[in-house]
């Protein structure tokens, strides 16, 4: 069913949260954001690839939000759209942390494929809490963890570093330096109680988990000289690819049967959903890459604002920018973003 796109609203400029201007509610609810706004004020798009842009944009529509896409053969970030989200700070990544904590999990043997946590009246594995985004399942997998562990994984897989190579203005997040006081370590993994995540930071994940263990540095060219000289840069090489086919399943299975379900499409594609309050602004998050056709693709989607702004509705985005990608044949097309396939430097780089 296409998706049904919200009236534009009037556009509200995003709130200042700084000691001087306190926020203030929006009307409709005790939102600290707007649920709608124009998402690309402000943005540069001369390195852009202007067919992938488009789709986002129109998937978008008037939401108040970021879409990222990535090439996740290489890094190069295909299209930013709301530059200012994608570069700025972070926000709680809500349940896409499992994500995550799953591979922690996995990589230190505390669980494995077949290991199963007890609910009342069943059983659930690795996929179908993946599927279902089970919070209990990830706070129970986090205590078994334990901070210290947790904490070593995250930053390995990208948690507190810049996810960019000389991206303007990129920030790089944050991690917790200690158990988080709001619900312990079950709330770290199950929800990313005290993180900060960046699009970004969730691209360049999501891309290594597509690409098979490599961290590429994400590269956004600026113009089309930066285009014509694009190299990819690997950041380091993580020790997943044995691990990749144990949590696709979850996350394939979130798109056809669990919190992901608006994002099916003819294509195959697997994704996590996001969903938290922070700040009195309802965040909504799906980190997603397909599976099938001749080109890959890493979408990212964050929403920010009232009771619209969910996981399934990221889910949802996403989706139609796969939907209008495929009508027009791109996942046909094997050509490399970069168009110079024989350039990649698969050296540890560029360390700041």
């Amino acid at each position: 069913m296409a998706k049904v796109i919200a009236p534009l609203k009037p556009i509200a400029r995003p709130i200042r949260k700084t000691a001087e201007f306190l926020p203030a509610v929006i009307a409709g609810g005790p939102w600290t954001e707007p649920t709608y706004a124009d998402s690309t004020v402000g943005d540069r798009v001369d390195g852009e690839d202007l067919t992938i842009r488009r789709a986002a944009v129109e998937a978008l529509g008037s939401y108040n939000g970021s879409v990222v896409a990535v090439d996740p053969t290489t890094g190069r970030v295909l299209t930013m759209v709301n530059q200012k989200i994608v570069t700025g700070s972070g926000f709680q990544p809500c349940s896409t942390v499992k994500v995550s904590v799953a591979l922690a999990g996995l990589s230190a043997k505390v669980i494995q494929p077949e290991t199963k946590f007890r609910l009342p009246g069943m059983r659930i594995d690795l996929t179908y809490a993946l599927a279902h985004s089970n919070n209990y399942y990830f706070a129970t997998l986090g205590q078994k963890l334990g901070f210290e562990r947790f904490s070593y994984y995250a930053h390995l897989l990208g948690y507190g570093e810049r996810a960019g190579l000389n991206i303007p203005g990129e920030q790089s997040g944050s991690f917790p330096n200690a158990i988080p006081r709001n619900g312990g370590v079950g709330m770290l993994t199950s929800f990313g109680e005290e993180i900060q995540q960046t699009p970004l930071q969730l691209a360049a994940l999501m891309s290594a988990i597509a690409n098979g263990g490599t961290l590429y540095y994400l590269q956004y060219p600026t113009n089309q000289q930066e285009l014509r000289n694009f190299v990819p840069r690997v950041k380091r090489k993580l020790d997943i690819a044995n691990l990749i086919p144990v949590i696709e399943p979850g996350m394939r299975g979130a798109v056809e049967f669990g919190t992901a379900r608006r994002a099916a499409d003819d294509g195959d594609i697997a994704g996590k959903t996001g969903t938290c309050t922070e700040n009195h602004a309802h965040l909504g998050w799906f980190g997603s890459f397909n599976e099938s056709g001749k080109r890959k693709l890493v979408v990212v989607v964050l929403l920010t604002g009232g009771r619209p702004s969910i996981g399934p509705m990221a889910a949802e985005i996403a989706g139609d920018v796969y939907r209008r990608l495929s009508d027009n044949n791109y996942f046909a097309d094997a050509t490399p973003s970069h168009g110079i396939p024989s350039l990649i430097s698969s050296q540890i780089c560029c360390q700041r």
